[in-house]
């Protein structure tokens, strides 16, 4: 089975993950670009018992609705665990290069800008999400 390591800017905390991805996506929603600072962010969503902190402590923190966790030191977000859904999303600028795959962008209702590539934007979520399936066409 495929490990990745990952870890903080720091390298205080480090994170294995076990396997692959459930899916890859951009997340434009507003708690999200509060958050990072930025019109959209990458995340990895991973089962929760395929990721495991082996070094370091993490901060668990909420702005709206999501509690994230990041890095005791230097404050970088690394991870979020989905409340009910016993899944974790992986922030993924920590990944290795090459490994972030996206499969859509989300509640681009939020966006900043259009982002004009080949992949469905969904208004709010996808039907998989428990979302309405609506698309944006930008």
């Amino acid at each position: 089975m495929k490990t990745t390591d990952i870890s903080c800017l720091c390298g205080s905390v480090k994170v294995q993950l076990r396997g692959e991805p459930i899916t890859q996506f951009y997340c434009h929603c507003d708690d999200c670009q509060a958050t990072s600072g930025g019109a959209y962010i990458g995340v990895a969503v991973y089962p929760t018992n395929a990721v495991k902190v082996m070094q370091g402590e993490l901060i668990t923190w909420t702005l709206k609705s999501l509690p994230r966790q990041r890095c005791a030191n230097c404050g970088t977000h690394v991870m979020a665990e989905v409340p009910g859904l016993d899944q974790c999303g992986i922030k993924a600028n920590l990944l290795p290069k090459g490994d972030f795959k996206p499969d859509f962008h989300l509640h681009c209702r939020y966006a900043v800008l259009p982002v004009n590539d080949d992949l469905p934007h969904f208004d709010d979520l996808p039907a998989s999400f428990g979302g309405s399936d609506e698309t944006i066409n930008w």
